[in-house]
Order: C-alpha cells, then structure tokens, then sequence
C-alpha cells in the first residue's frame, strides 16, 4: 500500500536507473516512449513493419548508447531523434536513395525563394471546425504524402508531435532557422491544398507575382 503513495518517476529517473543495470526500470521507459516513438516512425514511413522495425531499432540503439545521454535534453527529445534517424534510414534503404544525414540536407532552405500561394481564399468554414472532420484527417495524410521528406518531417515533429523549434531542431540536428523556414514551407503547401478542397471559391484570390 505504501508503494501507491510514491510519485511515478520521470523518463529522467528511468534512464538514470537503467544507467546502473536496472533493465526494469529501461523496461519501464521503453513502455512509456514506445507508443510515441512508434506513432513518429509510422508517420514517416507509412508502413507498419517498417515502423515496428525502427521502433525496434530506436531502443536497441537506446540500449547501445545509454551512456552517451549528457542531460543536455529531454530524454523524449534525445529518443525521438534516435527515433527519427533510423526511420530515415529504412525510408531512404526502400527507395534507395544516398544516406545522408539530416545536417546534409539543409542546403538551399531560405524565406528568398519561398514559393507563392497560387489559390487564396476564406474557408467556407470556421478552420477549428473543418480540422476536426475525418476528411480533412485524410487530406492531411495525403498532403504529407506529397510534401518533400525534409518539410514533411519537420511538420510532423512540430505540428504533430508537438515539439518546440528547438526541440525540432534538436531532433533533425538543423539550425532553428532552418526549421523555421522548413515548417513554413510544409503549412504553405497544406494549407494551399486544403483551400483547394475547403475555401469558398466565390472569393478565390489570384495573387499579382510581378509586383511581389
């Protein structure tokens, strides 16, 4: 009875345990991050092996590297990167791209050439209400189906997952700046798409890209 009353320990308590040997307590910590790590390697690899295996992969790396965790993050923080770096991988393995790692892939990322909106219009509903209707979900999906991999992930971890910028950054090993300009990108794109679908085309608005 006596136990009940105890506090329920952090991620931060569970890793340092599990620093000493206490592999129930890396148990624990694996039960509290897994549904987290496996919703984020889902949604990047769309497949459910592919994401049972990065999930895997994440903490038996976890495991490799328990020591290397200075505490200069959260433990989610640190996991979802290890997460996110594996996920990557089994994605780029599939369509058998060149592995690179995350700080390659930040060339050209600037507000300069930000692309121009070419459907603007008010939503013929409140946006709150659209958000929550199942269709709305499904086009989301699609829209993140089609999004650059390095936009997608960036909004998946920031809108989705719900990281901080920092945190993002953190996660993708990019400069906050770089994310700022990525996630721009990404809600551009879906909010174009979603307009498309939702706003009231009555009041459809053409920008002028000669005076821009």
């Amino acid at each position: 009875m006596e136990s009940q009353t105890l506090e329920k320990p952090t991620d931060l308590d569970l890793l340092r345990l599990a620093k000493t040997g206490d592999f129930s307590a890396f148990q624990q910590l694996m039960r509290e991050l897994q549904p987290r790590v496996y919703g984020l390697a889902f949604r990047i690899l769309r497949q459910a092996q592919d994401a049972e295996d990065a999930t895997q992969q994440a903490f038996l790396a976890l495991i490799e590297h328990i020591e290397d965790f200075r505490e200069e993050s959260s433990v989610a923080t640190w996991v979802m990167k290890i997460a996110s770096n594996h996920a990557l991988k089994i994605l780029r393995k599939k369509r058998g791209l060149r592995m690179v790692s995350m700080s390659e892939m930040s060339s050209g990322d600037s507000y300069v050439d930000m692309p121009h909106p070419e459907f603007i219009a008010p939503w013929s509903e409140p946006p709150d209400e659209i958000a929550q209707r199942a269709e709305v979900q499904q086009e989301i999906d699609n829209a993140l189906l089609e999004l650059d991999e390095k936009y997608r992930l960036v909004f998946v971890l920031r809108d989705v997952e719900g990281l901080s910028v920092r945190e993002t950054a953190e996660v993708m090993e990019l400069t906050e700046s770089t994310v700022k300009v990525r996630l721009l990108r990404a809600r551009l794109a879906l909010r174009e798409r979603l307009t498309k679908k939702f706003g009231d085309s009555s009041q459809v608005m053409i920008p002028d890209h000669k005076h821009s």
